[in-house]
Protein backbone atom coordinates (compact mmCIF):
# COMPACT_ATOMS: atom_id res chain seq x y z
CA UNK A 1 0.00 0.00 0.00
CA UNK A 2 1.32 3.27 -1.22
CA UNK A 3 1.89 5.74 1.83
CA UNK A 4 -0.22 9.13 1.96
CA UNK A 5 2.55 12.17 2.53
CA UNK A 6 5.93 12.08 4.49
CA UNK A 7 6.87 11.51 7.92
CA UNK A 8 9.95 12.15 9.62
CA UNK A 9 10.96 11.45 13.36
CA UNK A 10 13.82 12.83 14.96
CA UNK A 11 15.21 11.05 18.34
CA UNK A 12 17.67 13.96 19.08
CA UNK A 13 16.73 17.31 18.04
CA UNK A 14 16.02 20.72 19.66
CA UNK A 15 14.83 24.25 19.36
CA UNK A 16 17.80 25.73 21.95
CA UNK A 17 16.27 29.54 21.26
CA UNK A 18 14.11 31.12 18.70
CA UNK A 19 13.55 35.10 18.41
CA UNK A 20 11.40 36.87 15.79
CA UNK A 21 10.92 40.30 14.54
CA UNK A 22 7.63 42.10 15.14
CA UNK A 23 5.34 41.83 12.54
CA UNK A 24 4.83 44.74 10.83
CA UNK A 25 2.02 46.10 8.33
CA UNK A 26 2.39 46.62 4.70
CA UNK A 27 4.04 49.92 3.68
CA UNK A 28 4.63 50.69 7.74
CA UNK A 29 8.29 50.90 9.24
CA UNK A 30 10.17 47.38 7.54
CA UNK A 31 8.67 48.29 4.57
CA UNK A 32 11.98 49.59 3.21
CA UNK A 33 14.08 46.78 4.58
CA UNK A 34 15.55 43.76 2.81
CA UNK A 35 14.76 40.59 4.15
CA UNK A 36 18.23 39.41 4.04
CA UNK A 37 18.91 42.55 6.61
CA UNK A 38 15.51 41.64 8.52
CA UNK A 39 16.71 38.01 8.59
CA UNK A 40 20.42 39.24 9.92
CA UNK A 41 18.93 40.62 12.82
CA UNK A 42 17.03 37.77 14.01
CA UNK A 43 20.14 35.65 13.09
CA UNK A 44 22.49 37.27 15.51
CA UNK A 45 19.85 37.72 17.97
CA UNK A 46 19.12 34.31 18.18
CA UNK A 47 22.92 33.52 18.63
CA UNK A 48 23.35 35.83 21.45
CA UNK A 49 20.34 35.00 23.19
CA UNK A 50 21.83 31.22 23.21
CA UNK A 51 24.63 32.58 24.37
CA UNK A 52 26.32 30.88 21.48
CA UNK A 53 29.40 31.76 19.46
CA UNK A 54 28.64 31.72 15.73
CA UNK A 55 31.63 29.85 14.72
CA UNK A 56 29.77 26.75 16.19
CA UNK A 57 27.01 26.92 13.74
CA UNK A 58 27.92 24.05 10.93
CA UNK A 59 24.48 24.80 8.84
CA UNK A 60 22.89 28.01 7.62
CA UNK A 61 19.23 27.09 6.41
CA UNK A 62 17.29 30.01 5.22
CA UNK A 63 14.48 30.85 3.78
CA UNK A 64 12.23 33.98 1.85
CA UNK A 65 9.33 33.76 -0.31
CA UNK A 66 9.62 36.97 -3.28
CA UNK A 67 12.58 38.24 -4.35
CA UNK A 68 12.54 41.34 -2.45
CA UNK A 69 15.92 42.89 -3.44
CA UNK A 70 17.96 42.54 -6.33
CA UNK A 71 20.77 40.64 -4.11
CA UNK A 72 18.08 37.83 -3.57
CA UNK A 73 19.66 34.85 -4.65
CA UNK A 74 22.34 35.51 -2.33
CA UNK A 75 20.16 35.34 1.18
CA UNK A 76 21.14 32.38 2.66
CA UNK A 77 24.34 32.81 2.34
CA UNK A 78 24.71 36.82 3.07
CA UNK A 79 22.05 35.45 6.54
CA UNK A 80 24.84 33.39 7.70
CA UNK A 81 28.25 35.84 7.07
CA UNK A 82 27.05 38.46 7.99
CA UNK A 83 25.54 36.92 11.32
CA UNK A 84 29.20 35.94 12.14
CA UNK A 85 29.11 32.55 10.72
CA UNK A 86 32.42 31.09 9.85
CA UNK A 87 33.24 31.43 6.15
CA UNK A 88 33.56 27.53 5.38
CA UNK A 89 30.10 27.16 6.95
CA UNK A 90 27.89 26.57 3.83
CA UNK A 91 24.10 28.00 3.43
CA UNK A 92 21.04 26.90 1.66
CA UNK A 93 17.91 28.52 1.08
CA UNK A 94 14.60 26.17 1.54
CA UNK A 95 11.16 27.13 0.34
CA UNK A 96 7.65 25.65 1.07
CA UNK A 97 5.90 28.74 1.01
CA UNK A 98 3.37 28.79 4.03
CA UNK A 99 5.57 25.90 5.49
CA UNK A 100 8.86 27.41 5.18
CA UNK A 101 9.44 27.83 8.22
CA UNK A 102 8.52 24.44 9.23
CA UNK A 103 10.48 23.17 6.40
CA UNK A 104 13.63 25.39 7.91
CA UNK A 105 13.12 23.48 11.14
CA UNK A 106 12.88 19.85 9.76
CA UNK A 107 15.50 19.89 7.30
CA UNK A 108 18.22 21.48 10.49
CA UNK A 109 16.54 18.30 12.29
CA UNK A 110 17.65 15.74 9.45
CA UNK A 111 21.22 17.73 8.98
CA UNK A 112 21.97 16.71 12.84
CA UNK A 113 21.47 13.12 11.78
CA UNK A 114 25.26 13.22 10.31
CA UNK A 115 27.31 15.45 10.86
CA UNK A 116 25.99 19.05 11.71
CA UNK A 117 25.86 19.94 16.05
CA UNK A 118 24.09 22.70 15.55
CA UNK A 119 21.93 24.72 13.00
CA UNK A 120 21.31 28.59 12.14
CA UNK A 121 17.61 28.61 10.86
CA UNK A 122 16.42 31.72 9.35
CA UNK A 123 13.10 32.99 7.52
CA UNK A 124 12.57 35.99 6.19
CA UNK A 125 9.88 38.15 4.48
CA UNK A 126 9.14 41.30 3.07
CA UNK A 127 5.67 41.79 1.25
CA UNK A 128 6.07 45.27 1.20
CA UNK A 129 9.16 45.02 -0.91
CA UNK A 130 7.20 42.38 -3.74
CA UNK A 131 8.37 43.59 -7.15
CA UNK A 132 6.08 45.03 -9.74
CA UNK A 133 7.19 42.89 -12.26
CA UNK A 134 7.32 41.60 -16.03
CA UNK A 135 8.70 38.07 -17.37
CA UNK A 136 8.12 38.26 -21.16
CA UNK A 137 10.28 41.54 -22.41
CA UNK A 138 13.82 40.07 -22.13
CA UNK A 139 14.00 41.07 -25.46
CA UNK A 140 12.53 44.12 -25.62
CA UNK A 141 9.51 45.67 -26.08
CA UNK A 142 7.75 45.25 -29.75
CA UNK A 143 5.76 48.30 -31.64
CA UNK A 144 2.38 48.85 -30.22
CA UNK A 145 2.63 45.41 -28.41
CA UNK A 146 1.20 45.03 -25.09
CA UNK A 147 3.35 45.68 -22.22
CA UNK A 148 2.30 43.34 -18.91
CA UNK A 149 3.49 44.27 -15.61
CA UNK A 150 1.62 43.09 -12.73
CA UNK A 151 2.21 43.73 -8.75
CA UNK A 152 3.76 39.96 -7.35
CA UNK A 153 2.48 40.07 -3.99
CA UNK A 154 -1.55 39.85 -5.98
CA UNK A 155 -0.74 37.53 -8.65
CA UNK A 156 1.14 35.23 -6.34
CA UNK A 157 -2.36 34.50 -4.71
CA UNK A 158 -3.33 32.79 -8.04
CA UNK A 159 -3.07 29.32 -8.87
CA UNK A 160 -3.43 28.62 -12.64
CA UNK A 161 -3.97 25.39 -11.75
CA UNK A 162 -7.68 24.66 -10.93
CA UNK A 163 -7.64 28.38 -12.08
CA UNK A 164 -8.08 30.03 -8.19
CA UNK A 165 -6.91 32.51 -5.86
CA UNK A 166 -6.11 31.47 -2.48
CA UNK A 167 -9.18 33.47 -1.16
CA UNK A 168 -11.56 31.68 -3.39
CA UNK A 169 -10.05 27.87 -2.13
CA UNK A 170 -11.48 29.23 1.26
CA UNK A 171 -14.52 30.16 -0.10
CA UNK A 172 -14.81 26.14 -1.68
CA UNK A 173 -14.14 24.98 1.99
CA UNK A 174 -16.98 27.32 3.24
CA UNK A 175 -19.13 25.97 0.91
CA UNK A 176 -17.98 22.62 1.48
CA UNK A 177 -18.52 22.67 5.13
CA UNK A 178 -21.79 25.01 5.16
CA UNK A 179 -19.93 27.83 6.74
CA UNK A 180 -21.81 30.81 6.84
CA UNK A 181 -20.48 34.24 6.71
CA UNK A 182 -21.66 35.17 10.38
CA UNK A 183 -19.55 31.92 11.46
CA UNK A 184 -16.11 33.26 9.82
CA UNK A 185 -16.56 36.53 10.85
CA UNK A 186 -17.31 35.36 14.37
CA UNK A 187 -14.15 33.75 14.50
CA UNK A 188 -12.31 36.41 12.92
CA UNK A 189 -13.45 38.53 15.74
CA UNK A 190 -12.19 36.09 18.45
CA UNK A 191 -8.98 36.10 16.62
CA UNK A 192 -8.40 39.55 16.89
CA UNK A 193 -9.81 39.95 20.28
CA UNK A 194 -7.01 37.08 21.42
CA UNK A 195 -4.33 38.66 19.84
CA UNK A 196 -5.08 41.58 21.31
CA UNK A 197 -5.59 41.04 24.30
CA UNK A 198 -1.81 38.58 24.24
CA UNK A 199 -0.07 41.68 23.32
CA UNK A 200 -1.66 43.55 25.89
CA UNK A 201 -0.42 40.62 28.62
CA UNK A 202 2.79 40.81 27.08
CA UNK A 203 2.91 37.24 25.79
CA UNK A 204 5.09 38.10 23.16
CA UNK A 205 7.69 39.81 24.93
CA UNK A 206 10.36 37.28 24.87
CA UNK A 207 10.21 36.03 21.92
CA UNK A 208 10.28 39.59 20.04
CA UNK A 209 13.56 41.58 19.65
CA UNK A 210 13.52 45.32 19.19
CA UNK A 211 14.28 46.48 15.72
CA UNK A 212 16.00 49.58 15.16
CA UNK A 213 18.44 51.81 12.70
CA UNK A 214 21.60 49.86 12.51
CA UNK A 215 24.70 48.72 10.17
CA UNK A 216 26.10 45.40 10.31
CA UNK A 217 29.51 45.41 10.13
CA UNK A 218 31.47 42.52 8.04
CA UNK A 219 35.44 42.37 8.49
CA UNK A 220 36.58 42.62 4.88
CA UNK A 221 33.28 43.38 3.51
CA UNK A 222 31.13 46.08 2.41
CA UNK A 223 28.66 46.77 5.88
CA UNK A 224 25.02 46.34 5.51
CA UNK A 225 21.97 47.10 7.53
CA UNK A 226 18.97 48.37 8.49
CA UNK A 227 17.30 51.66 7.74
CA UNK A 228 13.28 51.98 9.13
CA UNK A 229 10.71 53.63 6.58
CA UNK A 230 8.18 56.15 7.97
CA UNK A 231 10.79 58.22 10.32
CA UNK A 232 10.91 55.40 12.70
CA UNK A 233 13.53 55.22 15.45
CA UNK A 234 12.34 51.42 16.25
CA UNK A 235 9.78 49.10 15.87
CA UNK A 236 9.04 46.95 19.48
CA UNK A 237 5.82 45.55 18.97
CA UNK A 238 3.57 43.96 16.33
CA UNK A 239 1.67 46.54 14.34
CA UNK A 240 -1.62 44.94 13.39
CA UNK A 241 -3.28 43.50 16.19
CA UNK A 242 -6.79 46.17 16.91
CA UNK A 243 -10.01 46.01 18.10
CA UNK A 244 -12.58 44.64 16.20
CA UNK A 245 -16.57 43.80 15.97
CA UNK A 246 -18.84 41.21 14.18
CA UNK A 247 -20.72 44.16 13.09
CA UNK A 248 -17.52 46.27 11.68
CA UNK A 249 -16.47 43.05 10.11
CA UNK A 250 -20.18 42.41 8.36
CA UNK A 251 -19.72 46.04 6.77
CA UNK A 252 -16.46 44.21 4.26
CA UNK A 253 -17.40 43.48 1.34
CA UNK A 254 -16.69 39.50 0.14
CA UNK A 255 -13.70 39.68 -2.14
CA UNK A 256 -15.72 36.87 -4.23
CA UNK A 257 -19.57 38.09 -4.75
CA UNK A 258 -20.42 34.44 -3.77
CA UNK A 259 -18.20 34.44 -0.67
CA UNK A 260 -17.63 34.62 2.66
CA UNK A 261 -13.65 36.05 2.40
CA UNK A 262 -13.26 39.45 3.36
CA UNK A 263 -10.39 41.79 4.14
CA UNK A 264 -10.94 41.87 7.76
CA UNK A 265 -11.44 37.73 8.12
CA UNK A 266 -8.25 36.51 6.39
CA UNK A 267 -4.80 36.93 7.17
CA UNK A 268 -3.22 40.32 7.33
CA UNK A 269 -0.24 41.45 5.04
CA UNK A 270 3.34 41.96 7.09
CA UNK A 271 7.25 42.47 6.73
CA UNK A 272 8.88 40.31 9.47
CA UNK A 273 11.70 37.49 10.02
CA UNK A 274 12.45 35.13 12.93
CA UNK A 275 14.95 32.48 13.57
CA UNK A 276 15.60 29.39 15.82
CA UNK A 277 18.86 26.98 16.57
CA UNK A 278 18.37 23.93 16.21
CA UNK A 279 20.74 21.67 17.92
CA UNK A 280 20.95 18.32 19.54
CA UNK A 281 18.90 17.84 22.39
CA UNK A 282 21.81 15.69 24.51
CA UNK A 283 23.99 18.83 24.02
CA UNK A 284 21.97 21.35 25.04
CA UNK A 285 23.87 22.64 27.87
CA UNK A 286 21.11 24.55 29.59
CA UNK A 287 16.93 23.57 28.86
CA UNK A 288 15.99 23.79 25.63
CA UNK A 289 13.30 25.93 24.13
CA UNK A 290 11.51 22.60 22.44
CA UNK A 291 12.50 19.14 21.60
CA UNK A 292 11.61 18.49 17.65
CA UNK A 293 9.43 15.33 17.71
CA UNK A 294 8.47 14.64 14.38
CA UNK A 295 7.02 16.49 11.24
CA UNK A 296 4.39 15.08 8.40
CA UNK A 297 3.82 16.98 5.17
CA UNK A 298 1.16 15.84 2.91
CA UNK A 299 -1.02 17.01 -0.20
CA UNK A 300 -4.41 17.65 -0.92
CA UNK A 301 -6.70 19.17 -4.30
CA UNK A 302 -5.51 22.29 -4.99
CA UNK A 303 -9.02 23.97 -5.00
CA UNK A 304 -9.56 22.91 -1.28
CA UNK A 305 -5.66 23.78 -0.35
CA UNK A 306 -6.59 25.20 3.30
CA UNK A 307 -7.60 21.43 4.32
CA UNK A 308 -3.89 20.85 4.34
CA UNK A 309 -3.46 20.55 8.04
CA UNK A 310 -5.73 17.95 8.24
CA UNK A 311 -4.64 15.27 6.55
CA UNK A 312 -0.95 17.05 8.52
CA UNK A 313 -1.96 16.37 11.74
CA UNK A 314 -3.22 12.93 11.36
CA UNK A 315 -0.26 11.28 10.09
CA UNK A 316 1.89 12.95 12.23
CA UNK A 317 -0.69 11.07 15.01
CA UNK A 318 -1.10 7.93 13.83
CA UNK A 319 2.76 7.23 13.18
CA UNK A 320 3.52 8.94 16.46
CA UNK A 321 1.20 6.74 18.27
CA UNK A 322 -0.53 9.70 20.06
CA UNK A 323 -4.23 11.09 19.66
CA UNK A 324 -5.52 14.63 19.88
CA UNK A 325 -6.05 14.28 23.53
CA UNK A 326 -2.54 14.12 24.04
CA UNK A 327 -1.71 17.60 22.35
CA UNK A 328 -2.16 20.29 24.83
CA UNK A 329 -1.94 23.19 22.27
CA UNK A 330 -2.44 23.40 18.61
CA UNK A 331 -1.31 26.28 16.41
CA UNK A 332 -2.52 26.68 13.24
CA UNK A 333 -2.04 29.17 10.80
CA UNK A 334 -4.97 31.14 10.18
CA UNK A 335 -4.94 31.99 6.45
CA UNK A 336 -8.19 32.44 6.37
CA UNK A 337 -11.14 31.89 8.61
CA UNK A 338 -13.10 29.99 6.95
CA UNK A 339 -10.00 27.41 6.07
CA UNK A 340 -9.35 27.07 10.39
CA UNK A 341 -12.92 26.38 10.79
CA UNK A 342 -12.97 23.95 8.10
CA UNK A 343 -10.04 22.25 9.38
CA UNK A 344 -11.70 22.36 12.76
CA UNK A 345 -15.04 21.00 11.77
CA UNK A 346 -12.89 18.06 10.00
CA UNK A 347 -10.20 16.94 12.96
CA UNK A 348 -13.58 18.11 15.56
CA UNK A 349 -11.00 20.02 17.33
CA UNK A 350 -11.36 21.41 20.65
CA UNK A 351 -11.33 25.18 19.89
CA UNK A 352 -10.64 26.17 23.67
CA UNK A 353 -6.27 24.46 22.97
CA UNK A 354 -5.95 26.32 19.75
CA UNK A 355 -4.65 29.29 18.60
CA UNK A 356 -5.76 30.64 22.32
CA UNK A 357 -3.15 33.74 22.13
CA UNK A 358 -4.98 34.64 18.18
CA UNK A 359 -3.44 33.96 14.62
CA UNK A 360 -2.59 35.28 11.54
CA UNK A 361 -5.66 37.37 11.49
CA UNK A 362 -4.53 39.91 14.12
CA UNK A 363 -1.17 39.34 13.65
CA UNK A 364 -0.26 38.68 9.86
CA UNK A 365 1.35 36.39 7.74
CA UNK A 366 4.86 37.21 6.44
CA UNK A 367 4.75 33.99 4.20
CA UNK A 368 8.16 31.91 5.49
CA UNK A 369 8.91 33.16 8.71
CA UNK A 370 5.13 32.39 10.25
CA UNK A 371 6.14 28.48 10.38
CA UNK A 372 8.46 29.54 12.97
CA UNK A 373 6.33 31.81 14.67
CA UNK A 374 3.73 29.02 15.16
CA UNK A 375 6.49 26.75 16.80
CA UNK A 376 8.40 29.39 18.88
CA UNK A 377 4.82 30.48 20.34
CA UNK A 378 3.74 27.64 20.70
CA UNK A 379 6.96 25.86 22.89
CA UNK A 380 6.66 29.37 25.17
CA UNK A 381 2.56 28.21 25.74
CA UNK A 382 3.61 24.74 26.50
CA UNK A 383 6.75 25.90 29.06
CA UNK A 384 4.04 28.56 30.51
CA UNK A 385 1.14 25.96 31.39
CA UNK A 386 3.04 22.42 31.61
CA UNK A 387 1.80 21.01 28.76
CA UNK A 388 3.85 18.24 27.02
CA UNK A 389 3.31 18.10 23.28
CA UNK A 390 2.18 20.71 20.95
CA UNK A 391 1.47 20.41 17.11
CA UNK A 392 2.38 23.88 15.24
CA UNK A 393 0.24 23.37 11.18
CA UNK A 394 -0.31 25.05 7.94
CA UNK A 395 -1.78 24.84 4.89
CA UNK A 396 0.47 25.25 1.77
CA UNK A 397 -0.77 27.02 -1.68
CA UNK A 398 -0.96 24.67 -4.46
CA UNK A 399 -2.16 21.95 -2.14
CA UNK A 400 -0.52 20.47 0.54
CA UNK A 401 -0.15 20.88 4.68
CA UNK A 402 2.59 20.55 7.10
CA UNK A 403 2.84 19.94 10.85
CA UNK A 404 5.34 19.81 13.15
CA UNK A 405 4.87 18.04 16.99
CA UNK A 406 6.90 19.10 19.77
CA UNK A 407 7.77 18.57 23.22
CA UNK A 408 8.51 20.77 26.01
CA UNK A 409 11.69 19.48 27.65
CA UNK A 410 9.95 20.81 31.04
CA UNK A 411 6.95 18.87 31.11
CA UNK A 412 6.18 17.72 35.08
CA UNK A 413 3.73 15.12 35.00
Amino acid sequence: MKRIGQYSAFADAAIFEAVRTPWVDLGGALSQVSPIDLGIKVGREVLARAGIDPLAVDSVLAGSMAQASFDAYLLPRHIGLYSGVAQSVPALGVQRICATGFELLRQAAEQLRDEAQLVLCVASESMSRNPIAAYTHRDGFRLGGAVQFKDFLWEALYDPAPGLDMIATADNLARRHGLSREAVDRYARDSHQRALQAQRDGAWVDEIVTVDNQVFELEGYRPRGISLARRADAVTEDSHPRSTTLAALARLRAVHPDGVQTAGNSCAVVDGAAAALVGRASACTRPALARLLASAVVGVAPEFMGIGPVPAIRLLLQRSGLSLDDIGRFEINEAQAAQVLAVVQELELDSGRLNVQGGSLGLGHPLAATGVRLVMTLARQLRAHNLRYGIAAACVGGGQGMALLIENPAYRA
